[in-house]
């Protein structure tokens, strides 16, 4: 038996004020999640990113050709309903920081570390007044209580847009203040990624990369660009 796919049905997408954003109809029928709630978006821009994503279905719907749409979704669904919990689980990145930890050995590599992590480090302690300690090695080191409090308010008076978009730019580097730094507009997502990656880059310098892992990593770095874009379109009027 061949498994069902769903099929296109509609002819065009079009973005629909409502009274609590924009939202889409598919020809005339308003889209809603999959979970049946309204599909609402907080700006235009994001409404007419989306639909250019139902627009671009040919006969067969992929979601995996409609970040965007999935993100959304996910906001209404996930985040809004559980903000304080999602805030808090990203919030306690902080405290254990891709950043903060350091390798001793080899030279090359720590100092690649401090090339290119040092200035986010400073940026966090002046722009976010949350400085945050820095260790070497795997052991783990307690950051400064009043420090992952700024952090978490930083996280917390996001909307629920702004949270899914930042959860894939700290979840998936593994470091809050990455994430906050692309929507704060200090560094982009690909800049993001890339200081995610000086270990691993390093690594497959000294004893090479296997495809699967190259695949991995752009599947990642892909996922950091939809969720930068995502927070653009949020904040755009």
């Amino acid at each position: 038996m061949s498994e069902w796919k769903a099929r296109r049905f509609w002819k065009a997408a079009s973005v629909r004020p409502a009274d609590k954003g924009f939202g889409i109809a598919l020809d005339d029928r308003p889209l809603r999640t999959p979970g049946k709630l309204p599909l609402l978006l907080p700006t235009a821009a994001l409404a007419a990113a989306v639909a250019a994503e139902w627009d671009a279905q040919a006969d067969v719907i992929d979601p995996n050709t409609m970040p965007l749409t999935r993100a959304a979704n996910s906001a209404i669904e996930k985040v809004t309903p559980q903000f304080a919990d999602v805030a808090g689980m990203l919030a306690d990145y902080g405290g254990t920081d891709l950043l903060s930890y350091r390798a001793d050995q080899p030279a090359e590599l720590a100092r690649r570390q401090a090339e290119g992590w040092d200035p986010l480090v400073d940026w966090a302690a002046t722009d976010l007044r949350a400085p945050l300690r820095i260790t070497h090695g795997v052991i783990p080191i307690a950051q400064d209580p009043e420090a992952l409090t700024r952090l978490h308010g930083h996280v917390a008076a996001l909307d629920a847009f702004g949270l899914t978009a930042l959860h894939d730019l700290v979840t998936l580097p593994g470091s809050l203040v990455l994430g906050l730094a692309v929507i704060r507009g200090r560094i982009d997502a690909d800049t993001a990624f890339r200081l995610s990656r000086i270990d691993e880059d390093f690594q497959a310098e000294q004893w090479g990369q296997d495809d699967e892992a190259r695949l991995a990593a752009e599947s990642r770095r892909a996922a950091m660009m939809d969720a930068e874009r995502l927070w653009r379109l949020s904040r755009t009027g």
